[in-house]
């Protein structure tokens, strides 16, 4: 490695973490507190994944992703899901157009509201499941056929689906297979008291706040880069292969409030966003390595839609939060030593300084 790829990596490092906190600050204009919940919006853009969000109505989701679309100069798409929707109200459909001066027919694609950089799903579980699976195709592979012809879709692309925990009656809840494919499940709390206070005063001036535009889509983008191709240490993907293997009954020796209370685990897609989402952590964080902490940090929004609970759990109201917990106590965190750090933060010197070039 050259001496100069160390400036040039802190220095990447650094306009990350600045970028983020001037994030921060912009949203903080608008949404009051929620510090957990838009970290880990954040970090699942960053990431090239998506989010689906638990949080029942009135908590200011549709007004936190729009904001993120500003600070970010991105579009922002909104589409109610409703019992009615059709897959070709998302996605578009093709249309016969006339040429008034020749009257020659020809078929014409016209592009749904998923042509957007930011698409908040709202309430995708009230929506039948052939119109769930057209908008999952569309986040899995970022692209719409339609009539044979492929369409890309625009970059960066980023859903944000919501359900309400609340209602069940007259929905269909996703499959696990389905669940599997969004990055995190995020849970939107009630505010704190103080917090409350504060959406009150706010409340007078609600549409006036003017926000600034902190970063594009090609920086948004380099910073994926360097998400993904920031080392970890054999150790800490050790650690979080441990935690989601440890989810599975049936796999060597488990935790007993598996055993207990799991049916089903989580699957190889939820050990690479264990470890991506660990990744984004750490960078966000300030920090050139990747701990078992930053592991830690994220395996409940990582975890907690991939674990399905038996009947045990419902009889002792036990959620997939506490099992998850248990996991963080029960599996071991092992080889963590400072000549490894200092590895890394030469490797992902390196990396960075690739990942700008």
């Amino acid at each position: 490695m050259s001496e100069s790829n160390g400036p040039a990596a802190d220095a990447t490092l650094g306009h990350v973490h600045e970028t983020y906190t001037a994030l921060r600050g912009e949203i903080a204009k608008v949404i009051v507190g929620q510090n957990e919940v838009v970290e880990q919006i954040l970090m699942c853009i960053f990431c090239r994944g998506h989010a689906l969000v638990v949080g029942v109505p009135g908590l200011a989701k549709t007004l936190l992703i729009s904001t993120i679309a500003r600070t970010m100069s991105l579009d922002f798409s909104r589409i109610q899901f409703t019992p009615d929707l059709m897959p070709s109200d998302i996605t578009g459909t093709e249309v016969i157009e006339e040429d008034r001066t020749t009257g020659h027919r020809e078929l014409r694609f016209v592009r749904g509201p998923i042509f957007a950089n930011v698409i908040l799903a709202d309430e995708i579980n009230r929506t039948p499941p052939k119109t769930q699976a057209a908008l999952l195709e569309s986040m899995q592979e970022r692209q719409v056929t339609a009539g044979g012809v492929r369409h890309e879709l625009p970059k960066p692309f980023f859903v944000l689906a919501t359900q309400n925990p609340l209602e069940q009656e007259g929905t269909y809840p996703l499959p696990e297979a389905q669940l599997d494919r969004f990055m995190f499940q995020i849970l939107i709390k009630y505010p704190t008291a103080d917090e409350e206070l504060e959406v009150i005063r706010r409340s007078a001036h609600k549409g006036e706040v003017e926000i600034g535009h902190v970063i594009h889509a090609e920086d948004i983008d380099r910073v994926a880069t360097v998400v993904r191709h920031m080392p970890v240490a054999e150790h800490v993907m050790r650690y979080a292969l441990r935690l989601v293997r440890a989810t599975r009954v049936g796999e060597g020796d488990v935790p007993q409030i598996v055993r207990d209370y799991v049916s089903w685990g989580a699957g190889p897609r939820a050990s690479e966003n264990l470890v991506l989402a660990a990744k984004a952590r750490a960078l966000l964080s300030g920090s050139t390595h990747v701990t078992p902490g930053h592991v830690r940090e994220v395996a409940a929004p990582v975890l907690r839609h991939r674990v399905l609970l038996n009947f045990n759990a419902e009889a002792d109201q036990v959620t997939t939060e506490r099992v998850v917990a248990g996991l963080l106590e029960a599996v071991p965190v092992e080889g963590s030593d400072a000549k490894v750090r200092s590895q890394m933060d030469e490797a992902f010197r390196g990396s960075a300084q690739a990942a700008s070039e």
